[in-house]
């Protein structure tokens, strides 16, 4: 007799139900993905276009789900993620396409790595001018206009610095508003300050300041003709809305205390540069850094502990009244609002739970 052991029933559909699941997902190689850059000597930069009109550079991006993972090519290799609904994949796409580089045609004899596309490279040096790297992990913001490179702790920061004056509205862009100074009269005041201390407080000797220049975001703040006496060469200068010239000079000048106020006295602009060392005027160099959008001061002393400003020269008569006051005292307590260094990401992507 030929016996048969039969498969029980909820085996067959167990199997059954198992064959129509593996049937039914999708394979990995059907999934829609443009894999990552592999490790090469020769970066190859593109654009991931979002729907937004905006667009990232990056070394290479892939699909996965719901998500888009790229390399940056803006900010030093991480990798990151963006949703899939925001990038307009047919336009990154056909971007790729239009700038794309022939390959080698003889396997034998490969042509040399494709050069970087010139449009991408000349975009990345323009975006990184305007947030310059002026210490390590520190970079100038787009947001002020106006900063100090501090030190509080042995960590540098860049400390927003608030134009100031009577007449001008305080803020961090800049205003110009013009005073003749007679080079032959006495010292005397020119700009009073409320209070007897900045609210800003530097920690060191020697900070150095940072002044964008050319931002079109500066509106027309020009107010009315502003008078000034200067000992018997008083004169009526109309406002400009203009300034932060690359051909202006500035000077750090020490604030007079009194009570309940700093003020800030003229002095002789033809003897600035000539080597003759006027009383509480502190001169500077100035460095237009790459892409013209920044101009760095620099003191050429160290300032002694005290109250100061900062004063634009506009010409060998005029003076811009709309000053950067702050002061320096190293035991101070750490500045409100300031900008620290961002340590470069690690090259990792992390592991994120659902939303």
């Amino acid at each position: 007799m030929n016996h048969r052991r039969s498969i029980p029933k909820n085996l067959s559909a167990a199997l059954l139900l198992a064959g129509c699941l593996l049937a039914a997902s999708p394979s990995r190689a059907q999934q829609h993905t443009t894999a990552l850059q592999p490790e090469a000597t020769t970066p190859h930069r593109t654009r991931l276009i979002l729907k937004d009109g905006s667009y990232q550079i990056v070394m290479s991006y892939k699909v996965v789900g719901n998500i888009v993972r790229y390399v940056s090519a803006e900010r030093a290799g991480a990798e990151e993620e963006i949703p899939l609904s925001l990038v307009d994949l047919e336009a990154t796409q056909l971007w790729e396409k239009r700038h794309a580089q022939p390959g080698p045609t003889d396997p034998n004899n490969p042509s040399p790595p494709p050069a970087i596309d010139p449009e991408l490279l000349k975009e990345e040096a323009e975006r990184a001018a305007l947030t310059p790297e002026v210490a390590k992990d520190l970079r100038l913001p787009e947001e002020n206009s106006t900063l100090a490179l501090d030190t509080f702790r042995g960590t540098p920061e860049l400390v927003p610095l608030a134009q100031t004056d009577s007449d001008l509205n305080r803020n961090t862009a800049h205003n110009l508003l013009k005073a003749a100074v007679n080079p032959l009269s006495a010292a005397h005041p020119v700009v009073t300050l409320k209070g007897e201390a900045s609210p800003i407080q530097l920690h060191v000797k020697d900070p150095v300041f940072y002044i964008r220049i050319g931002d079109e975001s500066v509106g027309n703040t020009a107010g009315t003709p502003l008078t000034v006496d200067t000992h018997g060469a008083t004169s009526r200068i109309q406002n400009d809305a203009t300034g932060g010239s690359a051909n202006s000079r500035y000077v750090i000048l020490r604030a007079d205390v009194r009570t309940g106020a700093r003020v800030i006295n003229s002095f002789r602009i033809p003897l600035l540069g000539t080597g003759r060392r006027q009383e509480d005027v502190f001169e500077t160099t100035t460095e237009l850094l790459p892409g013209g959008h920044w101009l760095k001061i620099t003191p050429k002393e160290g300032l002694d502990f005290g109250e100061f400003a900062v004063m634009e020269v506009i010409s060998d008569k005029s003076v811009n009244l709309g000053v950067w006051d702050f002061g320096v005292h190293p035991v101070a307590p750490e500045n409100r609002d300031v900008v620290k260094p961002e340590p470069r990401r690690r090259n990792t992507l992390e592991r994120r739970g659902p939303s």
